[in-house]
This record gives structure tokens, C-alpha cells and sequence, in this order.
């Protein structure tokens, strides 16, 4: 089994280019078939030390979910299965796509989301990213002046993606060994 799982949650199909984009990058050896959290349970997740985990946000900051118009379930529903499970020395890097210019106020908020319910559940989050080279407003996925982890813009900074993929991951492997 590879040992890291990659999870997306999307309805239009750019988290999941970002997945499989990570898996490509990472290898087969590395990274197993990204897999949409809707077809998930929460013990595929655990079966992985570490997880690299995609979110985009919905309208008003958002997870993606019924809620938000998507056609099926998503992180909406999957956040609260993870209640009173252990992932104490699992380690959780976290990707979000945000419009900034779209949603300025609530950039990626969706990230904090993943971050929050994974913290409860006792994983070490890696994979924090530098705010500068945006322009927003606020985010709930700022703590301690750090984005909780990889920010792309597919709408208004694309032909970033490439690069900040290639460091962040770089980075991801140093963190994980």
C-alpha cells in the first residue's frame, strides 16, 4: 500500500485535477489513486500515516456538500463522521482552491474546516503556507499568519499552481520522512 492518501472533495472537477496532479507528482510508490471523500469512509483515511487532503470553498466559505448545491455528498458530510475517531501520529497536509478576488472575505475558508476536525482528532497538520502573493481580505485559513495549507487560485493565479504545487509538495516530503 503507498503511503499517502489523497482525498478531494469537489463537484466541478478542479479539486480533483489538483489530486491527481499530487499523485502524478508524488508517484504510485508514494501516492495511492486520489480518491473523492464522498465514496470514502473514515477508515480508508486511517489506513494512511499521512493524508493530503482537497477542499474547495463554497460561496460564503463553505465545504463543498449538499448544502452548497453540489449533486452529491461531500466534506458537508463526511467532517462530522470523524467525530470520537483517533488520528493521534497521522499526519494531515491540507490543499484549498479559493477565488480571492471573487470571495476576498472568506478566501479558502473552507481549509480551516479540515484543519479544525482534524486537530480535534489528534493529527499532526503539516504543509502550512506563506499568505504573501495574495490579495484578500480575511480567512479563517490564516492561524498564526500562515495559510493551514497549499492556497491555489485556479480563476485568477493558474499559472502559479505548478510551481507552488512543486514546493509545497518538496516541503511535504521533508515533513513526512
Amino acid at each position: 500500500m503507498a503511503k499517502v492518501g489523497v482525498f478531494f472533495g469537489t463537484d466541478t472537477g478542479n479539486t480533483r485535477r489538483v489530486a491527481k496532479d499530487i499523485t502524478t507528482t508524488l508517484g504510485s510508490a508514494i501516492a495511492a489513486k486520489p480518491v473523492n471523500i464522498r465514496n470514502a469512509t473514515v477508515e480508508d483515511l486511517l489506513g494512511f500515516e499521512t493524508l493530503i487532503l482537497g477542499t474547495p470553498t463554497y460561496g460564503e466559505g463553505q465545504l463543498p456538500g449538499l448544502s452548497t448545491g453540489n449533486a452529491t455528498e461531500s466534506w458537508e458530510e463526511f467532517l462530522p463522521k470523524l467525530e470520537g475517531h483517533d488520528f493521534t501520529g497521522k499526519k494531515v497536509a491540507i490543499y484549498g482552491l479559493g477565488n480571492q478576488k471573487g470571495y476576498p472575505d472568506e478566501f479558502v475558508d473552507a481549509m480551516f474546516y479540515l484543519y479544525d476536525q482534524f486537530e480535534q482528532c489528534g493529527a499532526t497538520l503539516i504543509g502550512a503556507w506563506d499568505i504573501e502573493g495574495y490579495k484578500f481580505q480575511k480567512s479563517k485559513a490564516v492561524v498564526d499568519d500562515r495559510f493551514v495549507g497549499l492556497v491555489l487560485d485556479q480563476e485568477n493565479q493558474k499559472e502559479l499552481t505548478p510551481t507552488r504545487l512543486e514546493i509545497w509538495l518538496a516541503n511535504l516530503a521533508e515533513a513526512w520522512g
